[in-house]
């Protein structure tokens, strides 16, 4: 899942042998999620039925999904998944596909884009691209600028853009996005990684204006301070997301069984949020409209180089 400009950066995590296995483990579960998502995301299917498909498919597989399986399309950089009883389908659409699984507390991160419109496959290609070169320069010491720079190189390469506010991250313990932030260009920060570190690499390329703003959708929530509230709904939608999901995102769509109602669910989240409870992830959608691509693959940072955990 995308980093915005992340303001909340906590210590990443280090390596253990145990840590190690279980999260070469958890980042194998790629492989199978990917295919499963090209089978899902097709022309006239709907959204909610594929981001439903690849959760069970992870639930099924015996681990927790890490957040809500974004779907964003087109313009849509980051942070869409179907809303409560959504009825959109699939057309000729650029899908960005992130996904990520969790097994005790430790998180995979990884991400494809599927070109429905048969007319995108050099920025599709780019933030691949990307993402290879990205990876063959990351081992302990690299710069982040200095992997930011290979990314911005690459995608420029191809006559495009990267997009400058959104980047990789560190990833730790029910910790999707901590230290350090990764830039998809050479943005002069010399923050270095260090052996045992897990990062997440995500180069995201353009043919817009290179930036992205918040957009409308608010589907994607994060518990961020327990309350007291008042309304049924508000506290429906509180208690199942502290038995369920009080650690990482979740959607709004997987507290209507508990809530009981599209109104209800929504009610209780806009309750939660002006007291505070929660932190909304928005939509986000390149500045110019223009098309966007995506490709992330998490791995961890070692002497000599790195070992890649999820499919490339």
């Amino acid at each position: 899942m995308s980093s915005r400009i992340w303001e909340n950066r906590e210590n990443c995590d280090f390596m253990d042998e145990k840590k190690e296995m279980l999260l070469k483990e958890i980042g194998a579960l790629s492989k199978g999620v990917f295919e499963k998502a090209r089978k899902e995301v097709r022309d006239g299917a709907r959204l909610i039925d594929a981001a439903e498909a690849i959760e069970r498919y992870i639930r099924d597989s015996g681990y927790g999904v890490a957040f809500p399986v974004n779907l964003s399309s087109n313009e849509q950089a980051a942070h869409y998944t179907p809303s409560v009883d959504d009825e959109r389908v699939f057309g000729k659409d650029l899908v960005k596909v992130d996904i990520g699984a969790e097994k005790e507390g430790l998180l995979s991160d990884c991400a494809i884009t599927i070109d429905l419109t048969g007319e995108n496959a050099e920025l599709v290609e780019a933030s691949h691209e990307a993402l290879k070169n990205a990876v063959s320069v990351v081992r302990a010491g690299a710069r982040v600028c200095d992997i930011g720079k290979e990314i911005g190189r690459t995608i420029e390469a191809y006559g495009l853009l990267p997009i400058s506010n959104l980047g990789g991250h560190g990833v730790g313990e029910n910790n999707l996005h901590s230290e350090p932030f990764i830039p998809n260009y050479d943005n002069g920060d010399d923050t270095v990684l260090e052996e045992g570190m897990v990062v997440a690499i995500e180069p995201f390329a353009t043919d817009g204006k290179g930036m992205v703003v918040s957009g409308d959708s608010l589907e994607i929530y994060s518990l961020v301070r327990d309350v007291t509230v008042r309304s049924k709904e508000a506290r429906m939608a509180l208690a199942e997301i502290r038995a369920n999901y009080p650690k990482n995102p979740f959607a709004a769509r997987w507290l209507l069984k508990a809530v009981g109602s599209r109104f209800g669910v929504y009610a209780g989240l806009n309750e939660l949020r002006r007291v505070g409870a929660l932190e909304v992830h928005p939509v986000l959608v390149e500045a110019s409209n223009g098309m966007v691509s995506q490709a992330e693959a998490e791995l961890i940072v070692e002497k000599g180089g790195c070992t890649v955990l999820t499919e490339l």
